[in-house]
């Protein structure tokens, strides 16, 4: 009878290498969390409102763009009905109309490419975010996901023509880069949040 020895393969110098790299980010990853965790707070702002467009405002001097939304490009636009009409003015609209002369509460902690704050923001019990998805007048872009599903049933919003997602229009139009506000997008913010905050210490700008 023939006998079978099973042994196995010793690891490569590159995958002890990628192990090694890999065990390292990791640390300083940890690291990081331990010694900046209690500076990257999340911030509240208040304050009135001028709407910039469908998912991006000013409260109060500071720049924001709502979190996990996505709304029409503010030149962008669709069709309905057989019809092309001004798409991105119209969610720009739509967000002042659920805002009106009210002083609004936005809380993020994300600070994107362009120093922008990330945050969800509610007039009064009205939550602006997942309620333009809701309506029809901005997709998911991160989050909200069920709220999306809801209006496409219904054919809210957009849903009722035809339209591009921003991100799309964006690719072929032009426009800033807006990353998707997925972990990976989240993570990169997280670390421009402390950097940020650094150099707000060391008295640079």
């Amino acid at each position: 009878m023939s006998r079978f020895r099973f042994t196995s393969a010793k690891p490569t110098k590159r995958r002890r290498f990628l192990d090694c790299a890999l065990a390292a980010a990791v640390l300083f990853m940890v690291g990081v969390v331990v010694l900046r965790l209690d500076e990257v707070a999340k911030q509240t702002l208040a304050g009135v409102v001028d709407v910039n467009d469908g998912d991006s405002l000013t409260v109060e001097g500071a720049r924001i763009r709502l979190w996990g939304i996505d709304a029409p490009e503010l030149n962008q636009i669709c069709a309905r009905d057989g019809r092309d009409y001004a798409c991105g003015r119209t969610a720009r609209e739509m967000l002042q109309g659920m805002i009106g002369k009210a002083s609004i509460r936005c809380e993020g902690w994300e600070y994107d490419r362009y120093g922008r704050l990330l945050a969800e923001c509610w007039n009064g019990q009205a939550h602006l975010n997942r309620d333009l998805v809701r309506k029809g007048w901005a997709v998911s872009y991160g989050g909200y996901e069920v709220e999306e599903a809801a209006a496409q049933r219904e054919l809210a919003g957009l849903w009722a023509g035809d339209f591009d997602r921003p991100r799309d229009w964006r690719s072929h139009h032009g426009g800033m880069t807006e990353g998707y506000h997925g972990l990976y997008e989240r993570i990169a913010n997280w670390l421009r949040g402390i950097f940020r905050l650094s150099n707000m210490q060391g008295g640079t700008t």
